[in-house]
């Protein structure tokens, strides 16, 4: 099995290898991005889909990212059908006896790297790519894929990787190996706290419009500022780790950004990964330069009712408590660490409620309610990032379900 699955790779990374050819582009600057990058902040284009990266692509723009959503985006367009085709193709010219699961794996895998690589030819910069939902309870699998995607570009690929207990350890050891990693699907200070000291990916996330959202859906208060007030806790949090802790260099994304008035508050930021549709709208906001400040150590009264009964579960989003701080420095003094388990780092970290047990079928009704949970369906036992990540990834498996459909339709 190992020479198997040993051919199998070097036949899936010579479907997936391009090499980079060309020099990077030429572009015109543009005065509010460049006012980002003077306050310190690096400006993303979230998108899989290099024409609507090309039409507002300017010189400040250092990366973009993509995930299961994105990809499916693309994939049922058609541009990726001959893709599929030249894959299942060549694996079945090899030989290799793959199940149907396996295959679908494989030939994503090579979808991903070509959506990706589309990217990193036209503008040089480097692209996150994400691991399929399926593998995101396994540190072997994680390990697999990561090392692998890593491998077709290790100049320009950056792995994304989703906030599990698995996800976490498995992190730790890729970055331990140099693979460079982006710690996805995080929406509270103390998840992504626990990343940067745990693992130190390069970048983590707090997907900051939905935090907004889920605040508006259940009329807890307007919405307004939620998202960004944990978003800047969890700057200040790094911050402050950076400072203390010379093995911690984790950088911030804001994502999930929803417009440009967004874009312009989280100005100084570490990162702001921005879809297409926000940055034309910061683009086209009237603002002058020097009207986009930075908010970093500004006191944000974010618009919650505090007499709402779902109050103290949106707050602890942006809290970072002294009994949090000793779980982690307790768990990253352990000498087991670098052997540990997903399950054990599951039950260890429900002294701190930060993860729930969900079943199956809790998994399958967060999967049908969509990415913003319904939180009376759920006891407040429930901590609400764990919830707000969980309803994410179902979200992105339902996606990522979309696309293997496609793929599976070439196996018939």
């Amino acid at each position: 099995m190992a020479i198997v699955s040993q051919k199998l790779d070097e036949v899936l990374h010579g479907l997936a290898f391009e090499k980079i050819e060309g020099e990077s582009p030429q572009n015109e600057s543009d005065p509010l991005l460049a006012r980002l990058k003077a306050l310190g902040t690096e400006v993303w284009i979230d998108t899989g889909e290099l024409e609507k990266a090309q039409e507002i692509w300017k010189d400040e723009l250092t990366a973009l990212t993509t995930n299961n959503t994105l990809a499916n985006q693309v994939v049922q367009s058609g541009v990726m059908d001959k893709v599929i085709e030249d894959t299942i193709h060549k694996i079945r010219q090899e030989g290799l006896d793959l199940s149907e699961e396996e295959m679908i794996l494989e030939v994503g895998f090579v979808i991903n790297c070509k959506i990706a690589l589309r990217l990193v030819q036209a503008f040089k910069v480097k692209v996150s790519v994400e691991l399929h939902p399926a593998i995101s309870r396994s540190i072997e699998r994680t390990l697999h894929y990561g090392r692998r995607y890593f491998m077709v570009c290790p100049e320009y690929f950056t792995v994304k990787v989703p906030l599990t207990p698995e996800g976490y350890l498995a992190v730790r050891t890729l970055r331990q190996e140099g693979v460079p990693i982006n710690f996805t699907l995080g929406f509270s200070v103390r998840q992504n706290y626990l990343a940067a000291r745990l693992a130190n990916p390069d970048f983590v996330n707090v997907f900051l419009g939905r935090l907004n959202q889920v605040v508006m859906d259940h009329n807890a208060g307007t919405g307004e500022l939620v998202g960004e007030k944990v978003t800047l806790a969890t700057q200040q949090a790094l911050r402050s780790a950076r400072e203390n802790d010379k093995h911690v260099s984790s950088r911030l994304i804001a994502a999930s950004i929803r417009n440009g008035e967004q874009v312009a508050f989280l100005a100084g930021l570490d990162v702001l990964t921005i879809p297409p549709k926000a940055m034309k709208d910061y683009q086209d906001s009237g603002k002058l330069p020097d009207q986009v400040v930075s908010h970093i150590d500004d006191s944000i009264e974010p618009g919650v009712d505090p007499q709402h009964r779902f109050a103290k579960r949106f707050s602890e989003l942006w809290q970072l408590s002294e009994e949090f701080r000793n779980f982690v420095d307790a768990l990253v003094a352990r000498p087991d660490l670098d052997s540990m388990q997903g399950e054990e780092l599951d039950k260890i970290a429900r002294d701190v409620n930060l993860f729930h047990p969900f079943s199956e079928d809790d998994l399958n009704k967060i999967q049908e309610h969509g990415k913003i949970p319904d939180l009376n369906a759920w006891p407040d036992s429930v901590a609400l990032d764990d919830l707000m990540t969980q309803s994410a990834l179902q979200s992105f498996t339902k996606d990522q379900n979309a696309l293997d459909e496609r793929i599976r339709s070439f196996l018939k």
